[in-house]
């Protein structure tokens, strides 16, 4: 559906149903179904909701609760082990959120996408000991709290470079968009606090924090989602002296086998892992086919972007490189059944970024409405 098409749909005053169906109809159009016949009921078979990482103030469950968004991951609790993160602290969070009718499926470690001078617990990057154990055992006793509150995923990262971009691009009418051109790029300064890091010394402080983990998280029945890195890097020279070993499929692979367990799996960034491959809209298919046919995949940034590897740009999620409905249709084709979340919206001068997520919600709920209705 064209752009100028939609916002008279909108303008009209039809109802939300009305409009995603509109979109479902044009997607399928440009984009039809192997069989070619699109069944007329919706699909038991498929699971996945819009979610969101957005937060939970009182706001956004507001908004998330008018927009049918009923499944979400929180804010981080806290940076360190505290009140918070007690039972009695999660429990009062998961309650909060399901007074607006919303069911807390996920909470966030406190190890973010933030480069290392900025983590919240840099000494298990570092390979610090005491302080990285004591750490370590602070993550086992939040996943036991998060089973004991009835929070049965949680998501983390393991980067010690954060989210490198060089600028942003102009995007579709007066946006910007974010953007990573690794030959324009500056790394600056040119190591981080932990120095060089070679691919075996990550593998091993990776190694370290699964082995001690994963079995914590298998006993209490806590899937643990780590994010790729964000974006690829060239292997061996890396990012800032790191060879950010995450920061491609073949990385993603090795690290699940590491500690096997159904409880130790990625939170799926799409538009991450689109960013870690040459050609995208041909081959980021047959990633997910590889993790979610090993139910590897427990939740997914569905985001879309242009370029590849080294070059790219956050789009828009309809206006990238990659099929947004083919790739709901492989999630399916797969049996994913959870939360399909929008990440990394582009800026508008002028406009919230709140109204660009809630544009992506709408985008997400037609899309799996187009995938349901295929039976």
């Amino acid at each position: 559906m064209k752009r100028r098409d939609f916002v008279k749909l909108a303008a009209s005053g039809v109802s939300v149903g009305a409009l995603a169906e509109a979109v479902v109809s044009a997607q399928q159009a440009q984009s039809p179904a192997k069989s070619g016949i699109v069944a007329p009921t919706t699909s038991s078979s498929v699971k996945m909701k819009v979610g969101t990482q957005h937060g939970d103030t009182e706001e956004i469950l507001k908004a998330c609760a008018a927009f049918g968004v009923n499944n979400i991951c929180s804010s981080l609790p806290s940076e360190k082990m505290d009140d918070k993160w007690s039972v009695d602290g999660l429990s009062r969070l998961r309650d909060r959120v399901k007074a607006h009718g919303i069911s807390l499926d996920m909470v966030p470690l406190p190890m973010s996408s933030s480069e290392i001078s900025t983590a919240e617990m840099p000494a298990i990057y570092l390979g610090k000991s005491p302080e990285r154990d004591r750490n370590i055992d602070d993550i086992c006793q939040m996943i036991r709290n998060c089973a004991r509150a009835g929070i049965m995923q949680v998501k983390y990262n393991f980067t010690l470079i954060g989210i490198p971009r060089s600028g942003t691009a102009a995007g579709r009418g007066p946006s910007r968009y974010s953007e990573f051109v690794y030959a324009n790029s500056k790394q600056d300064p040119p190591l981080t606090i932990a120095g060089k890091v070679d691919a075996d010394t990550y593998w091993e402080r990776i190694a370290y924090f699964l082995e001690r983990v994963v079995p914590v998280a298998t006993e209490y029945r806590v899937r643990m989602g780590c994010h790729p890195q964000d974006p690829g890097v060239p292997k061996g020279s890396g990012w800032r002296g790191v060879d950010a070993v995450l920061g491609s499929p073949d990385g993603l692979k090795r690290f699940v086998s590491i500690k096997e367990s159904p409880y130790h799996g990625l939170n799926f960034c799409q538009g991450t892992v689109s960013e870690q491959l040459e050609k995208p809209g041909e081959q980021i298919f047959d990633v997910i086919r590889y993790f979610g046919a090993r139910k590897k995949i427990f939740s997914v940034h569905f985001r879309n972007i242009e370029g590849g590897f080294l070059n790219f740009r956050e789009t828009f999620i309809d206006n990238g490189s990659i099929d947004m409905l083919k790739a709901m249709r492989v999630y399916k084709e797969v049996g994913y059944d959870g939360m399909m979340m929008p990440d990394h919206v582009p800026r508008v001068d002028g406009i919230s970024s709140d109204q660009g997520f809630a544009f992506a919600f709408g985008y997400i709920k037609a899309l799996i409405a187009a995938v349901s209705a295929e039976g």
